[in-house]
């Protein structure tokens, strides 16, 4: 819980504080019994998820050490991360992907601009080439890993030049989904104070368009390299989509619909991906 990197446009700096850790013993306890209650898959969630263990005085741990606990743990199949910094993603993190079998090959990296002066903006610590360079360094060493990623759109000063490097930017790291958010300003942070100026409706409603059609085609072509390859997949529940059918996901998070009669909530199953 809680964060000190300060963006901006974000307010959870302010109202919760520095980055507060979970110890160990009581993550591995909670994993324990949801294992015990038949749960077969668990997201580590945070804040600031990367920033695990920093707050801890005496103990040296980190969030490898997280997931090298968990992945001892009898029953537990898998182990996904959510959102995470691209400042935070370590060499150690990434090589846990080779090392371990229960760790989701799936990273949420938040862009938010690929913009450098949008990014300095923000009070993001990274740039668009060192987050480019980041991507290919995790694609090179996990192949199959998706990325999946958050973008800002209509940041205060957001020039049509600058959406556009946004734009590039998302087509290079091609993410299965992006998360997109059109900008408001939120009371009492620097943004709010320092950047008074939004951009009219019209524009930010047509750029969220524009980005989400080319989200789509990013996802769909992510989805082709991964056709007629079998790949395990959790179901989860009846889809609500299309009748008849079971949904679930793979490790690397692309969902998979499977037409069957019988109950196949919390099995996994080896799919061939049509």
């Amino acid at each position: 819980d809680g964060c000190d990197n300060f963006c901006s446009y974000c307010k959870v700096s302010l109202v919760r504080g520095k980055p507060k850790s979970k110890p160990l013993k009581l993550i591995f306890k909670e994993a324990k019994g949801l294992v015990r209650r038949g749960f077969k898959e668990i997201v580590l969630t945070g804040i600031c998820l990367g920033a695990y263990g920093r707050d801890f005085k005496k103990e040296r741990v980190d969030l490898v050490d997280v997931i090298e606990g968990l992945e001892k743990i009898k029953g537990l199949e898998r182990i996904r991360l959510s959102s995470i910094e691209a400042g935070d993603i370590t060499d150690s993190l990434l090589k846990s992907f080779l090392r371990l079998t229960k760790l989701c090959p799936h990273l949420h990296i938040p862009i938010q601009s690929g913009d450098n002066v949008i990014l300095k903006k923000m009070n993001r610590k990274y740039t668009r080439k060192s987050y480019l360079l980041l991507i290919n360094k995790i694609k090179k060493i996990v192949p199959q890993i998706a990325i999946t990623t958050d973008c800002i759109v209509g940041f205060p000063g957001e020039s049509e030049k600058n959406f556009q490097n946004t734009l590039s930017l998302v087509q290079k790291i091609n993410p299965l989904k992006v998360h997109i958010f059109p900008y408001s300003p939120r009371e009492g942070t620097s943004a709010a104070v320092n950047y008074k100026i939004t951009l009219p409706k019209a524009i930010l409603n047509e750029r969220v368009k524009r980005l989400k059609a080319l989200s789509e085609k990013s996802r769909l072509k992510f989805l082709q390299k991964f056709k007629g390859k079998r790949l395990p997949v959790l179901f989860e529940a009846l889809s609500k989509e299309k009748k008849g059918y079971w949904e679930g996901f793979t490790g690397n998070y692309i969902k998979v619909y499977l037409k069957s009669g019988k109950p196949l909530k919390n099995k996994i199953i080896n799919i061939k991906l049509k």
